[in-house]
This record gives structure tokens, C-alpha cells and sequence, in this order.
């Protein structure tokens, strides 16, 4: 790739301050396929500069302007897609069938909901005798996760730019080749210089460093709840605003009346979803006692019926998890699974049959799993479902909310009361009723050690917005809300 070892600055294609690179490991065959230039806090200085001196006047612009600069982009995006989901599934082991199509339309979908949500935002409020003004809160850090590369990095860009703000983005160590993708459509999409810096590079350095930085005025993340209390931690000094979104450990809560035929095999495909890889997964499964045996057997069959094999296979179901350290994570899991009295319904340790290389994990299944068990309280990130067993619907409620994350819940059934009863009691920060697509409109985010703030829809443009309050009865047009108040 022409640009993996060179950093995305100021709108042109510059060389890094140091020659340390990264080589990236395809997790279907363990074999190194590019060296990435590996960035240093020097270079996010330079960065988090270009983005200053961008942001006075990428933040007067109007909403038409901001429209067209999303218009062009998505244009520029739709001539690279299928590129797009072919390095992606190298890097990371998405199967193609996934990273062709809903990785893509999930780029495409949000694109298109912040543009419809951008030309009725109200960027300036009347209240009482006060003019209420939402200004871009300035330059943003931008930190992404591996699991839903470019589409997480979509999440954030499309509402920094919504807002009229600049910013530098740090996508994942182990997944940089679609960021760079995505400065190359920048650029051939006319973005103003500056608006977009990228600098590859590791969390404890570049991510750090983005963190501490204090021309950068906010941080938006994604990934582990562990790396989101060390950013928080480094943007306490310069008192920065920082928006997360952590781990989670989500219940799938079947009713009775539920269609088990359907809603067992959903319940698979919704833990196993980019390989056991989506935080909001229902890695969780609550049955109830009449029905528990039914479900077991359904869902045994069910993760059997997974093909495992080369992500680039449109053939495939599961591929590999990402990356070394994550399998040995899985892995220990399954095994601590085990030692702790879990039952192993199918799968467990090592790589499935035939396969001898590459990361990848058997379709497992764990039954009489109870609350104090680890497969029940951590993320594991891995295609291991949990099945646990309630007694009743207050059951069900206490054992999803005993966790220490908050970011979904999956309530499968029929009975509007109980279901209501349920998505009120269950404290996360969204509930999905009998598996229904996703919607580009949705507030996103989580309750607890899941982090604050939200992702997607009008909600995340306030994310990025600061409030100024001018008091009194002046001749202010509060109409004008073409600008965001310069």
C-alpha cells in the first residue's frame, strides 16, 4: 500500500518522525502481509497543530457547505468499497461475506442519517429570554477499535464533521490499512486541508498522546473498559472532554412464547457476529427453566452448523479471531470455563477440526453456566456462548443486570407486557426486541463500565457541541441556524 508508512497531516501525505514500523499478521494464516508506520507524540503534535489551524475556519462553514464535504466523501467511498472489504477482512479476519456488505452499508447508512439529521439540527435554541448557541467543541481525538474498523471510525468522523469540527484520528495498531484508505478518499473528496489528520501508531503512544495533548479538546473512543479508564486518566490534566464506548457482557433474554426454532439459531449468529467479536453480542443466553433442555439442544446445533474456514471464502460463516493475543485470551476463557464447573456443550479448546493454522476458535457452547462463573462476568470476545438458566422474569432481570457493564440487552418473545417490564428494568443503553437490523438513528452507548456518551443519530452531534448561553432580550436572529453561531 502506497501510504502505509506514511502519516496523513495537514492534507498532505507526510513522512513520520520515526522509522519504527508495525508488520500486520493475517489471522487466517499467521503470516506477516505489511509493515505501517508506527507514529510518535511528535507526530500527533504535528497533527493536533494542522488541526488547529484548520478548526477557526472548518467550524464557520455552513450546513450546505458541511453537506457537500459529506456528499463528496460518500462519493469517493462508494469507488473503494470492495477494496475497503478486502483488507479488511485480512487485517482482522472478518468473513467477506460481512465486510461486503453490512460493514459497508453501515458506512453508507450513517452517512446518509447525518446528512438528513445536519439540514433540520438546530444549532441555535430560543428559551425564554435566552439565545442558546450549540459551537463546535474544537479539535477531536479519535481513537478506533479493530472489531468494526472503518465502521467505527464512520460513527465518529461523520458527526465531527456534522459539527464543524477537525480532527486526528488513531485507528487500531492491528487494523491501519482502511484508515489510510479512508485519508485517500479524503483527500480525493476535497476535504480541507487539516480537517482530517490520521497518525497510525500504538495506545500507549499515539493514544496517549492524544489523550494528554492540549490542543486537542476532546477523545472519543472505542474498545476495552481498560483502556478507556487509562485515557480518562490522561485527559484529567487538561480537563478535556472524553466519550466512550467499552466492553460489555449483554443478556439475551428468551421468553417463553418465543419461536425457539428461529430464535435459538439468531441468538447463535448474534453472540458468534465478527466472530464472537461484537461488544453488544449476546454472549449471555437466559432461558427459562420449563424450556432450558429445549435450548441447549438448538443451540448445540446450531453453532455446529458454523463453517469455519478462510474469511475470504464467501462460503464462510466464522473466521478467525483478530490477532495471537486474542485467541490465547479465548482461549483461556474456554479453560476457565471448564475449571469452574461450566458444562462444554460443544466446542472448547483449540482450533477446530482440519484446521492447523491461523487464529481461529471452535463455535463453544456452555450450559449450566451460573453468576459468579468468568464466562458469565467478562467479555470474552470470542464465538463462546453462555446458556443460563431463570425462574422467572424478575429472575431474568436480576441476573442480565448483574454485571458491571451496561451496553445491550436482547429480549426475545411475544407478550408486549413482559417485554415492556423488561427493556424498563434492564440498565443498558440499548435493548434490541427480536433481533431487528440496526438503525443508523439510534443513540448508541452504554450504562456502567460501559462507558458514557453516545454514538450515532442527533445524540452524537451533541457529543462534539459546547453550549453558550447568551442571557437577555437581545436582537439576536435565533433563526439562523445555518451556522453554529460565527
Amino acid at each position: 500500500m502506497e501510504h502505509a508508512n506514511q502519516f496523513y497531516i495537514g492534507g498532505e501525505w507526510v513522512a513520520p518522525l520515526s522509522s519504527s514500523t508495525r508488520e500486520l499478521i493475517d489471522p487466517a494464516t499467521e503470516l506477516a502481509f505489511a509493515l505501517c508506520a508506527r507514529g510518535t507524540a511528535e507526530d500527533v503534535d504535528r497533527a493536533a497543530k494542522a488541526a488547529r489551524a484548520a478548526f477557526e475556519s472548518f467550524s464557520s462553514t455552513s450546513i450546505t457547505e458541511r453537506i457537500e464535504v459529506l456528499q463528496n466523501i460518500d462519493a469517493a467511498f462508494r469507488k473503494r468499497e470492495r477494496e475497503i472489504a478486502e483488507i479488511v477482512t485480512q487485517q482482522m479476519g472478518m468473513t467477506i461475506s460481512l465486510s461486503s456488505s453490512a460493514l459497508l452499508d453501515w458506512c453508507k447508512a450513517h452517512t446518509a442519517a447525518t446528512i438528513d439529521i445536519l439540514k433540520d439540527f438546530q444549532f441555535v435554541e430560543r428559551r425564554g429570554t435566552t439565545t442558546i448557541l450549540k459551537e463546535p467543541v474544537g479539535v477531536l481525538g479519535l481513537i478506533t477499535p479493530w472489531n468494526w474498523p472503518i465502521g467505527q471510525i464512520f460513527t465518529k468522523i461523520l458527526p465531527a464533521i456534522a459539527t464543524g469540527c477537525t480532527m486526528v484520528l488513531k485507528p487500531a495498531e492491528a487494523t491501519p490499512l482502511d484508515a489510510i484508505i479512508l485519508a485517500e478518499i479524503f483527500d480525493a473528496a476535497g476535504v480541507p486541508a487539516g480537517v482530517f489528520n490520521l497518525v497510525n501508531g500504538e495506545g500507549p503512544i499515539v493514544g496517549d498522546a492524544i489523550s494528554r495533548h492540549p490542543e486537542i479538546d476532546a477523545v472519543s473512543f472505542t474498545g476495552s473498559t481498560r483502556a478507556g479508564i487509562l485515557i480518562t486518566k490522561a485527559a484529567a490534566d487538561t480537563v478535556k472532554r472524553v466519550v466512550h464506548e467499552l466492553g460489555g457482557k449483554s443478556a439475551n433474554i428468551l421468553l417463553n412464547d418465543a419461536d425457539f426454532a428461529s430464535a435459538i439459531p439468531a441468538a447463535i449468529d448474534n453472540c458468534f457476529f465478527i466472530n464472537g467479536q461484537a461488544c453488544d453480542a449476546g454472549t449471555r443466553l437466559l432461558v427459562s427453566c420449563e424450556r432450558y433442555d429445549e435450548a441447549v439442544a438448538l443451540a448445540i446445533q446450531a453453532a455446529n452448523a458454523y463453517v469455519v474456514g478462510s474469511p475470504s471464502d464467501p462460503k464462510t460463516t466464522l473466521g478467525p479471531v483478530a490477532n495471537a493475543a486474542q485467541y490465547d485470551r479465548v482461549q483461556q476463557m474456554i479453560q476457565a470455563g471448564i475449571d469452574e464447573g461450566a458444562t462444554l456443550a460443544c466446542g472448547g479448546l483449540g482450533r477446530p477440526n482440519g484446521v492447523n493454522r491461523g487464529y481461529f476458535v471452535r463455535p463453544t457452547v456452555f450450559t449450566d453456566v451460573t453468576a459468579e462463573m468468568s464466562i458469565s462476568r467478562d467479555e470474552i470476545f470470542g464465538p463462546v456462548l453462555s446458556v443460563m438458566m431463570y425462574d422467572d422474569l424478575d429472575d431474568a432481570v436480576r441476573i442480565a443486570n448483574d454485571s458491571c457493564y451496561g451496553l445491550a440487552a436482547h429480549i426475545t418473545g411475544n407478550d408486549v407486557d413482559s417485554i415492556s417490564m423488561l427493556y424498563r428494568k434492564l440498565r443498558v443503553g440499548s435493548v434490541y426486541l427480536n433481533s431487528p437490523d440496526w438503525d443508523a438513528y439510534a443513540p448508541y452507548g452504554g450504562f456502567k463500565q460501559s462507558g458514557n456518551g453516545r454514538e450515532g443519530g442527533a445524540h452524537a452531534f451533541n457529543e462534539f457541541l459546547e453550549l453558550k448561553a447568551v442571557l437577555g432580550d437581545v436582537s439576536f436572529n435565533a433563526g439562523d441556524r445555518k451556522s453554529t453561531g460565527h
